[in-house]
């Protein structure tokens, strides 16, 4: 059978043939015992032997681990303790008791992440990751397996087991060994992972920051939102980290998690990305950019919604107040690119000020002539007669101010667009739409008399 395709229920059919083994002293006695009690019992009867004697197991199951290498004896013991923590996650504490802690119960785990078939690496990075998350932090001169203690033989301390962790991680997310769980698992990991702060700074330093970005994706199917949100709550956590802030900034994460946010309707995916979001706000370009890309325009939108995570609508409110102190804080152009983008064109100053053309009209090419492309659309889009007024006058300052404003309006297709409104019923857009098609036809050296 195809290990990758290997479920725990088949692996735990086997029959392991346990009295071999202490003949041939692999295990010892005590073990076997242990072992005959366990195996092949009731659900029921195997959780009161761990209540009774949990830690005892423990060390029989890394024991087996550590010194027997036969894939199908190594198989079983992780889908032994694979069951025995899916039961009950709390019993991953059971590896840090006090009667086991100079033993060394991270080694087998992390071995076996490089060395095994796809079923051993996936199920000894789940149970490693549940062991990690469960250690005590260490208070009042206690030690807790990793840490340092008075025992003369070489323990993998916490911070190998991480950052082995980290490494098998982000070659998982480079090249996984199994075509549809590997970049899942890794992921799953790493969401519970990234709280820790030696994970973080290693996984910056491995660049698993780029790894992740482009599984920030809008997502259809149960299974993809899943990775999606983990994904995200991945992010969220690096975004309290300044290092990978740095990483963040030069990626397309932003605009990748607008685009996320904009399109998902599941509501924890919303609420990761909107904290995620909320955190970077206040970093570096990140505000500026986030206006740039109409996030002030989505997060009305959002706030329109009935969401009920009260997280998410307390971090909506931080953002919108974040944004609109940032908008305050932008140049002319960037305050005249937003009017755009949010489509409220208006009489504002700018508009009629010759200087802020002058010192503008460059600007205009930006991003292939965005800016110029949305004034176009409002044409056809808006129904506001306020706003295609504005928007045929723009145009018509453009055409003048620009010295090949002519020929580009003319190229996007602006001309047909603007002469429809010559007939609208509106006295402001036929006025605007008249002086835009004049400078338009005349070119700006004739047009310079024109005046709105």
């Amino acid at each position: 059978m195809d290990h990758a395709e290997l479920t725990t229920e088949q692996v735990l059919k086997r029959d392991i043939p346990w009295e071999t083994y202490m003949t041939t002293k692999l295990i010892t006695g005590t073990c076997l015992q242990l072992l005959r009690r366990y195996d092949k019992r009731s659900e029921s009867h195997r959780s009161q032997l761990l209540d009774d004697d949990g830690p005892a197991y423990v060390q029989v199951f890394v024991g087996i681990l550590r010194d027997i290498f036969k894939e199908e004896t190594v198989e079983y013991v992780l889908a032994l303790i694979d069951e025995m923590l899916a039961a009950n996650p709390k019993r991953a504490r059971l590896f840090h008791d006090g009667t086991i802690v100079d033993k060394d119960i991270y080694e087998p785990f992390l071995r076996l992440l490089w060395k095994g078939n796809w079923f051993i690496q996936e199920k000894s990075c789940k149970i490693l990751a549940l062991i990690v998350s469960a250690r005590p932090k260490p208070q009042d001169g206690t030690v807790t397996n990793g840490e340092a203690s008075n025992s003369k033989r070489k323990i993998t301390t916490i911070d190998d087991v991480l950052k082995g962790l980290v490494e098998w991680l982000c070659a998982q997310l480079k090249k996984p060994s199994h075509p549809s769980r590997g970049i899942p698992t890794a992921v799953n990991c790493l969401a519970t992972l990234l709280k820790e702060p030696v994970v973080r700074s290693s996984f910056v330093q491995l660049d698993g920051v780029k790894l992740l970005v482009p599984l920030i994706s809008p997502a259809s199917t149960q299974q993809s939102i899943q990775l999606l949100y983990e994904t995200c709550l991945c992010i969220w956590l690096l975004s309290y980290y300044e290092p990978a802030i740095e990483y963040l900034a030069t990626s397309r994460t932003l605009p990748r998690l607008i685009e996320v946010v904009k399109s998902s309707t599941k509501e924890k995916v919303v609420r990761v990305v909107v904290l995620t979001l909320r955190n970077l706000l206040s970093k570096g370009t990140f505000g500026a950019q986030m206006v740039d890309l109409g996030l002030p325009q989505m997060v009305q939108s959002l706030k329109a919604q009935a969401w009920s995570d009260e997280d998410l609508l307390e971090g909506l409110n931080q953002l919108e107040e974040g944004l609109k102190d940032n908008i305050k804080k932008l140049s002319s152009f960037d305050k005249y690119k937003q009017e755009v983008l949010l489509g409220h064109l208006d009489w504002s100053p700018m508009h009629k000020d010759p200087i802020f053309w002058r010192e503008n009209v460059t600007n205009f090419e930006e991003n292939d002539f965005q800016i110029l492309r949305v004034l176009i659309t409002i044409l056809d889009t808006s129904s506001d007669p306020r706003a295609l007024a504005v928007a045929c006058f723009d145009i018509s300052q453009f055409v003048q101010q620009h010295p090949a404003g002519r020929i580009i309006v003319t190229d996007l297709k602006a001309k047909e667009r603007v002469m429809k409104l010559m007939n609208h019923e509106n006295a402001e857009v036929t006025k605007n739409a008249l002086l835009c098609i004049q400078r338009l036809f005349l070119g700006a050296k004739y047009a310079s008399f024109l005046q709105a």
